[in-house]
């Protein structure tokens, strides 16, 4: 499975999670009502079209009166029993919505302070009525109190964004890089704790993890990567005309960040802001180089060199971030240089997500 698949498929995770966590009673009753009307309605309009058929057949002449009725009586009666059956499911996985309602496994959207809730809702022209017993608002202020008061928290951490190469530590570098910038991507896969560090509600947590880097560089004007003794440069293929031409390394990375994290139990923008400095430290787990293109033949090639490449083993940098509620922007810039012998430098910008 490559980068791109695990990527679609965390991030359908992800969403999958959201998802499932805003289910509530209210949304899935709202969602049996409207399948029980759209059966209705479906059945209904599908016996007119038939009705009307039947009486084209007796204006025609085709069928006598008598056939005519008895047509129209049998059609009246299967879609009579189809509405029973189909209705019937929908009420049925309604009385187990009530039941898990019941049981506590699934919330309404607004709950009321008294410890009896009476709920009455209507479906498919009948009215459901049941009681349950609920928390009352002392019981909910002190989990919600408790839940915020908690020091450590943990957070699922993705980010990916784009890649290019500092010479010297020089921004303007970047106008005459040798790679791609749109096309050279990273991913980044993580887990995070963070540790308020005051035992009083406080905005400024310590932040630290895990993480594993995807880091890719495609180089420009058909040129690959080539190893001379301790020296990697960048060459040009003179023979093919590369159609993917890039440079992999996988990292393990432990991150470490002070966050200003002003979102905790707020809801305006202005107090949802968080902000985190600091930096890293980790090794790279492997280098790949892929190389695509056909040859004088007019076949086509798919290259993959396994190599060092020179790279350093150990790397360090700063990074930053900063950012709305979960979603932030995030650049990071490695402080140690990316091939031995060099002053080139990796940075990364793009979007970061850390899901509680």
């Amino acid at each position: 499975m490559n980068i791109q698949k695990i990527v679609m498929v965390l991030i359908l995770f992800i969403a999958t999670g959201l998802t499932a966590q805003q289910k509530t009673f209210e949304k899935e009753v709202r969602k049996i009502s409207k399948r029980i009307d759209l059966i209705t309605k479906t059945q209904k309009d599908s016996l007119k079209i038939k009705v009307m058929q039947i009486t084209k057949r007796l204006e025609k002449g085709e069928i006598t009166k008598t056939t005519a009725a008895t047509l129209k009586g049998e059609v009246a009666s299967y879609h009579a029993r189809r509405i029973e059956k189909l209705v019937g499911q929908q009420e049925r996985m309604l009385q187990l919505l009530v039941q898990d309602k019941t049981n506590g496994k699934i919330s309404s959207a607004h709950q009321t302070s008294n410890y009896e809730e009476v709920n009455t809702f209507s479906v498919g022209g009948k009215t459901f009525r049941f009681t349950v017993a609920g928390e009352n608002g002392k019981e909910k202020k002190s989990k919600k109190r408790h839940k915020s008061s908690r020091r450590t928290t943990s957070q699922f951490v993705f980010a990916m964004g784009v890649n290019n190469v500092l010479e010297a530590h020089k921004f303007n570098s970047l106008e005459d890089s040798e790679y791609q910038f749109w096309q050279s991507h990273f991913y980044e896969v993580g887990y995070t704790w963070k540790t308020r560090l005051s035992k009083i509600s406080s905005p400024l947590y310590f932040k630290y993890g895990v993480s594993f880097l995807w880091n890719n560089l495609r180089p420009k004007n058909n040129q690959q990567h080539i190893v001379d003794g301790n020296m990697t440069t960048l060459a040009t293929r003179i023979d093919e005309v590369l159609s993917e031409s890039r440079l992999r390394h996988v990292q393990m990375i432990f991150p470490v960040h002070l966050e200003w994290d002003f979102s905790r139990g707020k809801s305006s923008v202005k107090k949802s802001i968080r902000i985190g400095v600091g930096g890293f430290v980790g090794f790279k787990l492997g280098t790949r180089q892929y190389l695509e293109y056909k040859d004088l033949d007019g076949i086509d090639i798919e290259e993959v060199q396994y190599d060092n490449f020179n790279m350093n083993t150990l790397n360090y940098g700063l990074s930053v971030y900063t950012g709305y509620r979960s979603t932030s922007l995030y650049a990071k810039y490695d402080m140690s240089p990316l091939f031995k012998n060099t002053k080139t430098r990796n940075l990364s910008i793009g979007v970061r997500l850390d899901l509680n």
